[in-house]
C-alpha cells in the first residue's frame, strides 16, 4: 500500500501497490474471504484452539492459523524519508531499479543486501553512490571485491545520510553527514535505496513460536512453524527473497498446507 507502481508482478507490466492491493482483495472476497479490519495485539498458541485478540477487544479461537505479518525495511528516521517514501525513497531496487535509467541513485548501506542493490541498479544506470556509516564494507568478500571493481561506483564511508530533500513530488537530493568530524556534504539524486536491514513483524508471536536470531520465524515444510496448526507465510520468514512474488506463492503453499491440516484434524475427531 506504500509503493508506488509495483513493475514485477506477473501479467501487468505496470502497476500501482495500492491498486494491486485493492485487485487482490477483491478477488479473496469474490472467493468468499472474510476480512476484519482489526488489528491483533496478542495471540495464545499454548492450546487448541488457538486464540487471537484485536485492538477492539474481539476474541478470536480457530484451529488453524496463518501467519503472513510481513516484515518493515528498518529506516533512517531522518526528515525527509517520510515524505518522500514512494516517490524516490524505496527499500527495494530488485522492484524500482528500472526507473531510474540513467538516473542519479543513492544506496545506504554496506552489507550483502546493500551490494546486491549496486548489482541491480548497475544494470540501468552509471551513476551509483554507495553510503555506509562503516569505514569498510561488510557484504561477503566475493561480493564486495565484484563492487569496489566496479569503476563508475562512488563509496562515501563513514557517513549517513541525516536528510532528504526533494520538490514536493519526489526526491532531488540529500545531506550527507561525516561520522568522524561531522561535516556535512549536499548530494543530488533521483532515488534513495535504503540497505540497512528488515525488521520481521514477528513480535505478537515472539515467545510462541521458534525464531531465528533476526527474528524470522523458523517454518519446516515450507510454511509449518514450531507449533503444529500454525503456518506462516510470507517476509515474516523470508530474509532472502523479499518480493511480492515469492510472498504470494508461499502464502499459496501455507493455504493449501492448512487445509490439509484441517482435513486431517476433521477426520481424527470423528
Amino acid at each position: 500500500m506504500g509503493t508506488t507502481f509495483v513493475n514485477n508482478w506477473p501479467g501487468k507490466t505496470s502497476i500501482m501497490g495500492p491498486e494491486l492491493m485493492m485487485n487482490i482483495q477483491n478477488h479473496a472476497l469474490h472467493a468468499g474471504c472474510e476480512f476484519l479490519p482489526e488489528t491483533v495485539v496478542r495471540t495464545d498458541l499454548s492450546k487448541k484452539p488457538f486464540t487471537i485478540w484485536t485492538h477492539r477487544d474481539k476474541e478470536l479461537t480457530t484451529d488453524a492459523l496463518i501467519i503472513a505479518t510481513g516484515s518493515l525495511p528498518k529506516k533512517l528516521n531522518c526528515p525527509g524519508e517520510a515524505e518522500y517514501w514512494g516517490k524516490g525513497v524505496s527499500s527495494c531496487a530488485v522492484c524500482d531499479a528500472a526507473l531510474y535509467q540513467d538516473k542519479k541513485v543513492v544506496i545506504i548501506g554496506g552489507g550483502d543486501s546493500a551490494m546486491e542493490y549496486v548489482l541491480a541498479l548497475a544494470k540501468y544506470t552509471d551513476h551509483i553512490t554507495v553510503i555506509h556509516i562503516l569505514d569498510k564494507l561488510t557484504a561477503a568478500p566475493t561480493l564486495t571485491q565484484k563492487i569496489l571493481d566496479f569503476p563508475t561506483v562512488k563509496i562515501m564511508y563513514s557517513s549517513t545520510v541525516s536528510e532528504i530533500h526533494g520538490d514536493n513530488n519526489h526526491v532531488t537530493g540529500i545531506t550527507v553527514t561525516n561520522q568522524k568530524d561531522q561535516t556535512t556534504t549536499s548530494l543530488s539524486t533521483d532515488g534513495v535505496f535504503l540497505a540497512i536491514g528488515l525488521r520481521p513483524n514477528s513480535g505478537i508471536v515472539q515467545d510462541q513460536l521458534e525464531l531465528d536470531n533476526l527474528g524470522y520465524i523458523k517454518v519446516t515444510h515450507n510454511t509449518h512453524t514450531s507449533v503444529d496448526g500454525v503456518f506462516a507465510a510470507g517476509d515474516v520468514t523470508d530474509p532472502r527473497y523479499r518480493q511480492a512474488i515469492s510472498s504470494s506463492g508461499s502464502g499459496c503453499m501455507a493455504a493449501l498446507d492448512a487445509e490439509r491440516y484441517l482435513s486431517t484434524l476433521s477426520l481424527t475427531q470423528k
